[in-house]
């Protein structure tokens, strides 16, 4: 059996494992999850992933979820192809991949999740939207694009001056903000857009979005 990728090309994190791929050129299979009748919440699903959540991964014995880890995975066994998404070959470089993939896990995602959830996931889904969530959030998340804007008017990406991981795992959720009331947090801020067209523009990112649509 070769890779199997078990969720759907709208949903970010399953968008975040898709690219990785891309970005280096491997095969996989999307096993598309029918989550509109809760399969992602029984079995067989849940041997994948317990928490019923999806993406799910298989790569022979390997089983896998939570999307990062999943991104990580790729990029280790397959260091040798493609794109060196972890800098292995520059330890500095490795040390702050890693450090800005748990800025993006745990400072970047929780408020700008929480406002594509309420800007465009809701209203997909037949739900009410709260204004006020939305607002409350973007003021955290400015905070934490204030720190990005520092950090890319020194640097053409997060970790320096290549392409990573840690820049990778920004798109999905990016990709949705601008399609919402929102997008002035991207493109109002200098050197965050510069950093988001860039990267954005990149082949394997445009045949993902391609298939990110409610």
């Amino acid at each position: 059996m070769g890779v199997e990728l078990h969720g759907l090309a709208m949903s970010t994190s399953t968008a975040r494992v898709i690219a990785c791929f891309e970005e280096k050129g491997l095969p996989f299979e999307l096993a598309p999850v029918r989550v509109e009748v809760g399969a992602h919440k029984q079995p067989p699903f849940l041997s994948l992933n317990p928490f019923g959540q999806i993406p799910a991964f298989e790569d022979d014995e390997v089983k896998l979820f939570e999307s990062r880890a999943k991104t990580n995975y790729i990029s280790n066994k397959y260091n040798e192809i493609g794109a060196d998404l972890l800098r292995f070959g520059n330890v500095p470089e490795f040390a702050l991949v890693l450090v800005w993939m748990e800025v993006e896990a745990h400072r970047f995602n929780p408020p700008i999740s929480a406002i594509v959830r309420e800007a465009l996931v809701k209203p997909a889904f037949g739900a009410t939207t709260d204004a006020s969530v939305i607002e409350a959030e973007a003021k955290k998340l400015a905070k934490v694009l204030d720190v990005y804007e520092s950090r890319l008017s020194e640097n053409k990406y997060l970790a320096g001056e290549n392409f990573s991981l840690a820049d990778l795992h920004h798109l999905p959720y990016i990709h949705y903000l601008l399609k919402t009331s929102k997008a002035d947090l991207i493109t109002s801020r200098k050197h965050v857009k510069a950093w988001w067209d860039d990267i954005s523009s990149r082949p394997s990112w445009k045949k993902v979005s391609e298939n990110m649509k409610f």
